[in-house]
């Protein structure tokens, strides 16, 4: 029973790797026009991601090294994704550009500046970030799947903006890494009853 145990506290992690060795091959994909093999192993990659989290979370299975995984296989993906999308979609780079700018410039902002202040990439997991990529998924898969719907990319992308912007204020709010920050307001919270002993 305890050898069970012990295997099944490592399934995230292990999904989460299999995300990270996942995403070169997905470039290489890309970059070698294969589109058909790159759209099957990205929804792998993207339900995974869903899953890793899902069985972390259920079975109490979280830790500062699974959600710094997590973090980092989700970071390269989304690298691979926009490859993705410059290669068999250029149209949305073209039509679309200034929107797109926005959601990877806030991305990449909020990476930078955790990287400047916490020495590493955040994983606070919150729950507008999570909602955020829920949507940016669909969307995505829904891009390779049946084409583009303007609707569902600005909502994907407002979302994830609005998420990025979240993450840059706990960021300011909160002077040491800390994982699986559920929101603001949560931050606000825990900083109001701090104050108040």
């Amino acid at each position: 029973m305890r050898t069970n145990a012990s295997v099944l506290r490592h399934v995230p992690n292990g999904i989460s790797v299999a995300r990270i060795v996942a995403t070169p091959i997905l470039v290489l994909l890309a970059l070698n026009h294969r589109e058909d093999a790159f759209r099957w192993l990205l929804l792998a990659a993207l339900i995974s991601d869903i899953c890793d989290g899902l069985i972390a979370r259920s079975f109490s299975l979280t830790s500062e090294l699974g959600s710094r995984l997590d973090t980092l296989a989700d970071t390269l993906l989304w690298v691979a994704v926009v490859i993705g999308i410059w290669k068999f979609h250029p149209a949305l780079v073209t039509d679309y550009g200034f929107v797109l700018a926005l959601v990877i410039g806030f991305w990449v902002a909020e990476h930078l500046i955790a990287l400047l202040r916490y020495g590493r990439l955040t994983s606070f997991h919150t729950y507008l970030i999570r909602v955020s990529a829920y949507a940016l998924g669909i969307f995505i898969m829904s891009l390779f799947l049946w084409g583009m719907r303007p609707w569902f990319f600005y909502l994907a992308s407002g979302l994830s903006i609005l998420g990025a912007i979240e993450e840059l204020i706990i960021i300011a709010l909160l002077p040491e890494w800390t994982a699986n920050v559920r929101g603001l307001y949560w931050v606000l919270q825990r900083r109001k009853n701090a104050l108040a002993q």
